[in-house]
């Protein structure tokens, strides 16, 4: 399940998480978020951002 998530401290700071994107598709699914809030001040990336998304494909044998 792909989740975003905002997180606001009691001094005003934001924070965007996001969670179940694979790749940088997490990147452009907060853009909009990050342009509303402001300019980015630090990013840490999960292990999520270092995976690739596969698509496979089922092998066909010759007849």
């Amino acid at each position: 399940m792909k989740q975003i998530e905002i997180l606001i401290s009691p001094t005003g700071q934001s924070r965007i998480e996001t969670r179940g994107f694979v790749g940088s598709e997490c990147r452009q699914a907060s853009e909009f978020l990050e342009q509303a809030l402001g300019r980015r001040t630090s990013e840490q990336l999960t292990s999520e951002f270092y995976q690739t998304v596969s698509h496979s494909q089922p092998l066909q044998e010759g007849s």
